[in-house]
Order: C-alpha cells, then sequence, then structure tokens
C-alpha cells in the first residue's frame, strides 16, 4: 500500500519542530562537468547529521505515551542509531541502540553523546536482529527498524518534499539505496508533489542487491559488505520494496573508486563535508551523465558523519 498525500503532509508538520530545514547548494562546477543543474539537499547538516532524524523523529512521535515511556529500541550501524538516540532525547523517551562492533568510533561516540544505550554485537544482520527482540523482551521498549517501517520511510520522504517546495521544476531526484528507507520516501515525495518528476537510485556496485531487486521481482542480498559506503550495506524490505517497484525508475550502480573521486569532489570543490554514502549519488550522475543531461536534478546528501581519522583520500 502506497502511503498518501495527506499521510506525508502530516509527517512534516508533525516533525517540524524538531528538525532542520536544511539548505540546497549549487556548483558551477558541478553543472558544467554534468550539463545539468544539480541541487544538492543538504542533510549533512540535519540534526546529528543525516536525513535519519526525520524517520526517527516521525516513528517516535507516531507511537502511543504508553509504548513511548517503556522506550524505543533499533539496530544500526550508526547514523539511525544517532537520530533515534537524539529523537528520544528531544522526547524524553528511553532509548536502546543495537551496534555491530565494527561500527566506526565516531558513530558510536555520538550515540552516545546523545544518551542512547548502546549495546555491542557481532556485525550480521542475525545478530543485531537478536539482540533488538532481546531488549524488546526484557523492557517493552518499542522495535524501530532503520529503513523498513513506514512512519520511517514516511519521515524520509520530507526531504524530497522541502526540495521539491523550493525547487518545482525539478526533473529527477536521485538518493543513494541502502536499506531503501531514503529512496522509497524520496519516490513517495517525487509522486505526491510533482508533475513530472522520476526518481533514481544510486548504489554501490559491492552491494547491488537493490539493483538485482529490481530486475528480478524479489528482495535480492549481498554475500559480502564490502563497499566503502557502510550507511548502504543493508538490503531492502518488505515495506519499503513495493514502493521501489512502483515508483523507483532505475538504479544506477558505481564503483569504489568512483565513489571516492564524488566525494573527494564534494569536499574540495563544493566545501560540503559528506561520507561515502552521500557520495554515491553524485558518483552516479557523473558516471551517467547522459541520462541526467539538460535537466535539473536534486540530490539528497544524505549524510555527513565521516570518521577523520579514516579519510579514503
Amino acid at each position: 500500500m502506497i502511503p498518501t498525500k495527506e499521510q506525508l503532509l502530516a509527517a512534516r508538520e508533525r516533525i517540524a519542530p524538531y528538525i532542520h530545514q536544511t539548505p540546497i547548494f549549487r556548483s558551477s562546477t558541478i553543472d558544467a562537468m554534468t550539463g545539468a543543474k544539480v541541487l544538492f539537499k543538504s542533510e549533512q547538516l540535519q540534526r546529528m547529521g543525516a536525513f535519519k532524524m526525520r524517520g526517527a523523529t516521525n516513528a517516535i512521535l507516531s507511537l502511543s505515551d504508553a509504548q513511548r515511556a517503556k522506550g524505543v529500541v533499533t539496530h544500526s550501524s550508526g547514523n539511525f542509531g544517532q537520530a533515534v538516540a537524539l529523537a528520544a532525547r528531544s522526547l524524553g523517551v528511553r532509548a536502546h541502540i543495537v551496534m555491530p562492533d565494527s561500527a566506526t568510533s565516531v558513530k558510536r561516540n555520538a550515540v552516545a553523546g546523545y544518551g542512547g544505550q548502546i549495546q555491542l554485537c557481532a556485525s550480521t544482520l542475525k545478530a543485531r536482529e537478536a539482540a533488538t527482540a532481546a531488549i524488546v523482551a526484557q523492557t517493552g521498549a518499542t522495535a524501530l527498524h532503520p529503513s523498513n517501517a513506514l512512519e520511517v520511510i514516511i519521515g524520509n520522504a520530507t526531504a524530497a518534499m522541502e526540495l521539491l517546495t523550493e525547487q518545482p521544476a525539478t526533473d529527477i531526484l536521485i538518493a543513494p539505496v541502502g536499506g531503501g528507507g531514503l529512496i522509497a520516501g524520496t519516490a513517495l515525495a517525487a509522486h505526491h508533489f510533482a508533475e513530472d518528476c522520476i526518481t533514481i537510485g544510486a548504489e554501490p556496485e559491492a552491494v547491488d542487491d537493490a539493483y538485482r531487486s529490481l530486475q528480478s521481482g524479489r528482495i535480492e542480498t549481498n554475500q559480502t559488505t564490502d563497499t566503502i559506503a557502510d550507511g548502504l550495506r543493508t538490503h531492502l524490505g518488505d515495506q519499503n520494496f513495493p514502493i521501489i517497484q512502483k515508483l523507483v525508475a532505475q538504479i544506477i550502480r558505481v564503483n569504489e573508486a568512483e565513489i571516492i573521486e564524488a566525494m573527494r569532489l564534494l569536499w574540495e570543490r563544493c566545501k560540503l563535508v559528506v561520507e561515502p554514502s552521500s557520495a554515491v549519488a553524485l558518483a552516479a550522475v557523473l558516471k551517467q551523465p547522459e541520462t541526467f543531461r539538460g535537466k535539473t536534478v536534486g540530490l539528497i546528501l544524505s549524510g555527513g558523519n565521516v570518521d577523520l581519522s579514516k579519510l579514503p583520500f
């Protein structure tokens, strides 16, 4: 079932007091390189440094008072954990964050700084889900999925809604694809708030499960997680996949060198500090310029939580 325009409008109003309306930047250099008018929706400047503040806030605000009193729990490699921790603190709710032991120190420190109660586990989805289930059983907390929950997806949609409000003539929206919550929300915004705007996903070749899922018509998974774009290592879910199937035009895959080069370009030429997962969207435009030439293209820069001790350039 596709969420309605009214649901998206209600979410935007609900979360407005708790999030930033992030700016849109332009770069004449990148416009010249691509032949497109490129609009950077800068969610790396969102509270806690990523778009996920939107979905986390909407999900918690959608709970009953009784549910909030028992707290929330999520599993996250970093950004959604930070978002839940900060949103929960803003709303006076206890937050338990299950994190893989491979999570970067910058993200672990941020979760702790926002008041999240961290539980580490092995770096597998099975371990993360088991640890989350145990906390639910012990505390009665409500589990919040990072990407495969409608209230999270709807909250995520508000980033593209803002972009389309400011730039209604946008022809194409493009967003990174990991768990599918951002691309599904972006596609919903284009579907409900634009006349002739298509949505395209960008994904690392090393974890191209979403690309393969659209080809096969079923949710595919990855055998490895060997990409620098650590926020995109998860796979789609049964809530976001139907939206993606119906509303996303295509997914463009990019390799590791292309991701790093796009990240470097954003840092050096645009002065936009983004993490590798964000750079995937620009990498896709640079890889396939014929798709975007002459168009107004809105890119969702998904986050900027970078471990400065491990820059790839």
